[in-house]
């Protein structure tokens, strides 16, 4: 399975833990928003091409 995680702020420490435990044993992929302009088409592409999406506040 493959999961993406859509990062709205830089994680902490128990943010970082949740995803490790979560994605265990999965493909995993990180979409941070808070890290300036970002290529939202691409992540259009990453929600349909996951079979799990999971944001972060």
């Amino acid at each position: 399975m493959k999961i993406l995680h859509i990062l709205k702020s830089e994680p902490d420490d128990n943010t970082n833990t949740l995803i490790r435990i979560i994605s265990e044993g999965e493909e995993c992929v990180l979409f941070p928003l808070y890290k300036g302009e970002q290529d939202y088409e691409k992540l259009i592409d990453l929600i349909f091409e996951c079979d799990k999406t999971i944001s972060w506040w």
